[in-house]
This record gives structure tokens, C-alpha cells and sequence, in this order.
């Protein structure tokens, strides 16, 4: 997701038809989406008629409909993001919540959403038994997706998709003295090769794992696995890891996806600090936009909900904090303007919330020289 926002945000076109709509996750709730989505098309279709030639509004219609009127509502999640122009459209389905709308312009609607993924957790949970392994993509406390053998992502690869069966399960009778450790040893191999696939899978996107299982699995899939330190948590008290559900796991492992949260957000008034004494700290606006524009920036800390209006000079590189937003040359999102420079340069952003970052210092920026 983060990939296809980054290359939506790059992408000019006019027009750019940015498109939301409400979803829903379970039945019979999603089998008034289509409904949703027809209402919003016929929108979009009201409005790229008057404001643009017969055969720019068809090819941008034909876009549309050739992505969605197929498209399986079974698999919503929370929202529908189109993104169409004259050559192409692409749909998104999002773990967020947006408001629903249609935009029109010659950038595509992206900017809140970059804000949501940047102050998310997106992570995979990995879940282990004795006999069997699951893995599940979530952000915060919404599940993504759960892998199985149909996910495109596991569709060539070298290792075992997921979910995997322990089919080499060690049985032995009591008097053998050495069945616990030929147990232990098994299923150290099992867990092996569940990490196999896992790093597999995580090479494509380098997102944290949260491990979850028993103590003893636990312990022995950190033993075994190739990056210890890509987990940001273990949890040993979820219950029903075979046959519970997606949402049940991940429900399971909010506390700790909290904690690791506020590890973060510790971590990042160290980074602050560290940077304010190396003189590498930027926090006037004016001078935050500039080392944003010139792709000096390494990471940006916004405070969360944290929006100014101001007139921007590109060619300048100024920026000017303005109260009123008619005017020729204002913005209404400034800070947005500085994230996407941000990203754009290759540099990251992280949301912190309030009383981490509060009136007197609502952005900082951390550069690389």
C-alpha cells in the first residue's frame, strides 16, 4: 500500500479522479457496498461529463468500470479507494477510515491517507502452534489480510506459503529418555522453516513482527529464526491460535502492538534531543519547508492533527503563515506539502501524539546534514 500511495502521490494527470466509498468487512453488511460504490460513480461520472470533453470523461469511465464492475465485495475492508485517470485506474482496499468523496484534480487525493499509514502500525503477526503456523498482515487493530494459499503474494515462492502444517510431527513412546529432546528438535525444525517463509514474505515489505503462541514455541522460534530483531513483541496468552479467527489473533496482541507504539514514540523524543545537540533539529516552519524541499530531511515528527494554512513560493522556497485561505497561492495543508517532500526525499515521517508534541513545538524536523 505504501509503494502504490508513493507512486499515486508522484503521478500528474489531468484529470486525476479520486474516489472513497464506505466498505464492510462482514456479510450481509457488505452486500449494500455495491450499492455505494454505484452511488459515488455516478458522481464521478456527473461531474467528469461537465467539466471535461465526451472523450476524456469515457476513457476515465471505462478506466473505472473496467476495475470495479467485477469487483468482489467479499473482500472489502473498511474503505474503496479509486484512483483513475485517462490511462489507467487503480483500487485500493484500505484498513481506514476516510470520509466518503469524490475529488477531482490534477494530483490524486492521497495526502490523508499518507497520514493515516504514517502514524499506524502495520505489522505481520506470526502465529505458532505445534502443528501448525498462520501469518496475518494488520494495522493497529485491523487485520489486512490473512495469507493463505490464494494470496497473490505467496504465489511464486520458494519457500512454503502459508498456512503451514507441521507434517513431521515426532511421536515417540514415554520410555524413550530422549523423546524430549528429539520433541524439541522437531519442532525447532518446523519453526525453521515457518521462518523461512515469513522472511520471504518480509523481505518484500520489512515490516515488524509480533510472534504469537505458547512460551515454548515462543522461545524456540526466537531461537531458530534468521532476524531476532525484526519482533516487536511476543504474546503467549491469546487462545484458539489454530482455528480462531484473524481478527480474534489480532485483537489478542493490541496491548503489546500499544506498548511497542509508545516505544516509538520514546524512541523518537530521544532521536529529537540527539539531533537538537548535534545542531540537526529544524522546527521554525519556514526552515522545515525548505530542508523538506531541498531533501535534506532524514525523518519529520508531526504532532498528530497538526494543520496550517500558508502560502508557499516553490521557486523561492519560501512559506508564509497566513490565516486567511481565499487568497491566490494558499495552501489549507501546509504540513501535508512538507510530508510528501519529506517521503518524496526518501526521508520518514512519524505522527506523535499531543502531549508528546504539544502547541509550542507541533513539527521537527531531523536532517541529514
Amino acid at each position: 500500500m505504501k509503494a502504490t500511495l508513493k507512486s499515486l502521490r508522484a503521478t500528474t494527470a489531468n484529470p486525476a479522479v479520486s474516489v472513497f466509498v464506505k466498505t464492510h468487512r462482514e456479510h450481509p453488511a457488505n452486500q449494500q457496498d455495491h450499492i455505494a460504490l454505484k452511488n459515488q460513480l455516478k458522481v464521478v461520472e456527473e461531474r467528469v461529463t461537465n467539466e471535461y470533453d465526451k472523450r476524456t470523461a469515457a476513457a476515465i469511465m471505462e478506466n473505472i468500470h473496467a476495475k470495479t464492475d467485477d469487483l468482489d465485495h467479499n473482500y472489502n475492508l473498511d474503505t474503496l479507494a479509486i484512483f483513475a485517470s485517462v490511462d489507467d485506474a487503480q483500487i485500493i482496499r484500505m484498513p481506514l477510515d476516510t470520509e466518503e468523496r469524490v475529488v477531482i484534480s490534477d494530483r490524486f487525493a492521497t495526502r490523508d491517507l499518507v497520514r493515516d499509514m504514517a502514524s499506524a502500525v502495520h505489522y505481520y503477526t506470526v502465529v505458532v502452534t505445534r502443528e501448525y503456523a498462520r501469518l496475518i498482515e494488520a494495522v493497529n487493530d485491523r487485520v489486512v489480510v490473512e495469507f493463505d494459499k490464494d494470496s497473490d503474494a505467496q504465489n511464486h515462492m520458494e519457500h512454503i506459503p502459508f498456512p503451514i502444517k507441521n507434517t513431521t510431527l515426532y511421536t515417540t513412546s514415554g520410555a524413550d529418555s530422549s523423546a524430549a529432546s528429539n520433541e524439541d528438535n522437531y519442532l525447532k525444525e518446523f519453526l525453521n522453516r515457518v521462518d523461512k517463509s515469513v522472511q520471504e514474505l518480509w523481505g518484500e515489505h520489512k515490516m515488524p513482527l509480533v510472534i504469537v503462541g505458547d512460551a515454548r514455541n515462543i522461545s524456540f522460534y526466537k531461537e531458530v529464526c534468521d532476524r531476532p530483531e525484526n519482533i516487536i513483541a511476543t504474546v503467549d496468552n491469546v487462545t484458539d491460535l489454530d482455528d480462531g479467527s484473524a481478527q480474534h489473533i489480532v485483537d489478542g496482541v493490541q496491548e503489546a502492538v500499544e506498548e511497542y507504539r509508545q516505544s516509538l514514540h520514546e524512541a523518537a523524543l530521544g532521536q529529537i534531543d540527539k539531533a537538537r545537540g548535534a545542531e540537526l533539529l529544524r522546527t521554525d516552519l519556514q526552515e522545515v519547508y525548505q530542508g523538506a524541499f531541498q531533501g535534506a530531511g532524514e525523518t519529520l515528527y508531526v504532532r498528530q492533527g497538526y494543520i496550517q494554512s500558508a502560502k508557499i513560493d516553490e521557486k523561492a522556497q519560501t512559506l508564509q503563515i497566513v490565516e486567511d485561505t481565499s487568497g491566490v497561492g494558499i495552501t489549507d495543508d501546509a504540513v501535508g506539502e512538507i510530508i510528501e517532500h519529506v517521503i518524496h526525499n526518501g526521508g520518514e515521517v512519524v505522527f506523535l501524539p499531543q502531549d508528546i508534541m504539544g502547541e509550542n513545538q507541533p513539527i521537527a524536523l531531523v536532517t541529514r546534514y
